[in-house]
């Protein structure tokens, strides 16, 4: 069980692997807290399954701050990392300017997506005394320049830019790297060669960890679940079962 950023070196030299999940609410966070989770992600992903936003791009900051806050009410032990929402780290002094609005709110880190291009605003970040998480792969806030949410790391110059970003991020002092929908060998590759703990998501088994998004984990969100993620209970289906319970028990009870 992780208490600190501090002991990501150790876990990743000596395991366990990393579990790690999303959380987006007080109710939501205290749960996973209390049941061990060694990191918690209040991630843009809730634009989707909290707000019914079609992708990532709609979160706001304000949006992130009204969740983060929420979830660090919840959290006595676990680490939390916010995710710096779209369009909110177009410069160095945005990025710390947003960035220190997060870790005010009660997170231990600010994550934000891109390698190479973005290293002026992670070293800004870093600068600043906040720890920082990186995502290189797929990247949900530019989804809508990639026409989609696509696999990475089929060719040869994919593969490269991956490990130049996952370097530069490494270099630049990044505590840890999200991997996000990268063909697994190459995350295995990436995992490797870097000192920061990387936290895998639909990249394979080969990282220091793995993350999900906790709807998807318990079966929540019904609608749309990617095919890595495998659920491990059926809470919209016992939702809805409670529900026409007690449909009938009111409508009985009232006839």
């Amino acid at each position: 069980m992780l208490t600190s950023l501090s002991e990501l070196p150790g876990r990743k030299a000596h395991g366990p692997k990393l579990a790690v999940l999303t959380a987006y609410d007080y109710p939501a966070a205290r749960m996973l807290d209390d049941a061990g989770v060694d990191l918690i992600l209040v991630g843009d992903s809730l634009g989707m399954v909290v707000l019914g936003l079609p992708d990532t791009t709609g979160v706001t900051m304000e949006m992130m701050i009204h969740h983060t806050s929420a979830v660090c009410r919840g959290v006595k032990r676990a680490a939390v990392i916010a995710d710096l929402p779209f369009a909110s780290y177009r410069t160095p002094e945005e990025a710390v300017l947003h960035s220190k609005r997060l870790i005010e709110c009660g997170a231990s880190a600010v994550k934000l997506e891109g390698g190479v291009a973005m290293i002026p605003q992670v070293r800004a970040i870093i600068d600043a005394g906040i720890p920082f998480v990186g995502h290189i792969g797929m990247l949900p806030q530019s989804v809508k320049e990639e026409g989609g949410y696509k696999k990475k790391g089929k060719t040869s110059e994919q593969i490269e830019r991956l490990i130049a970003d996952a370097q530069a991020l490494d270099q630049a002092g990044a505590v840890a790297i999200v991997l996000e929908s990268i063909v697994p060998d190459v995350a295995t590759q990436i995992t490797r060669q870097i000192k920061a703990s990387t936290i895998g998501i639909g990249a394979g088994s080969g990282t220091d960890g793995q993350v999900l998004v906790t709807p998807d984990l318990l079966g929540s969100f019904p609608w749309f679940r990617p095919p890595f993620a495998k659920p491990h209970a059926d809470v919209a289906g016992e939702t809805q079962r409670a529900v026409r319970e007690y449909i009938a028990e009111v409508q009985g009870a009232l006839s």
